[in-house]
């Protein structure tokens, strides 16, 4: 009978392991099907910026390095291969159309044009689709990261290769812009 109530318990933690090891697995894909998500609308946004660019240098003949900036930082984003290393290309790319936005104020005539006003709105609204796709993501990976570091999953966490990820946030740059008062000019 004792030989019994071991296997039993032998059985119980195997079940056990299983179920946390299942679990986690889970969440990583979850984490990466979120950010399959964000690459469909960053994938748009990539499309549509060459465009907006384009419609700016008409414009801004003398704002070469910043449209060089955006142009260089798609690229770079384009290039990524990793989520981590997406992350940081897309950071980049938020901080150089956060400039393209404030050199935009200084041309009237820009600010006027259709075509502009089209591509300003579309990019507005891959923008907003893209925060909710961060935020899901964001939520994937937080839960992700809770599993990998609580009791006693962590310890099959650890057993397993199940790291610690990285959320996409606006990355310092962008955070240091939102911080400062919005400049209102009459």
């Amino acid at each position: 009978m004792p030989v019994l109530i071991v296997v039993g318990i032998i059985v119980l933690i195997v079940i056990w392991v299983i179920s946390l090891y299942n679990g986690l697995v889970r969440l990583r894909n979850r984490r990466q099907n979120a950010f399959a998500d964000i690459d469909v609308q960053l994938r748009q946004r990539h499309d549509l910026i060459p465009q907006l660019v384009d419609t700016v240098k008409g414009y801004a003949t003398h704002e070469k390095d910043l449209l060089l900036k955006i142009t260089e930082a798609r690229t770079a984003a384009m290039n990524a291969t990793s989520i981590d290393g997406k992350i940081v290309a897309e950071q980049q790319l938020s901080a150089a159309l956060q400039g393209l936005k404030v050199q935009v104020e200084a041309y009237p005539d820009l600010k006027a044009n259709q075509n502009f006003l089209q591509l300003q709105e579309e990019l507005s609204d891959i923008e907003n689709k893209l925060a909710a796709s961060r935020r899901f993501f964001n939520a994937a990976t937080t839960e992700y990261n809770n599993a990998v570091e609580s009791f006693p999953s962590n310890l099959i966490a650890r057993n397993f290769g199940f790291n610690r990820e990285i959320l996409f946030d606006l990355g310092t740059d962008t955070r240091k812009q939102m911080d400062e008062p919005p400049k209102i000019q009459f």
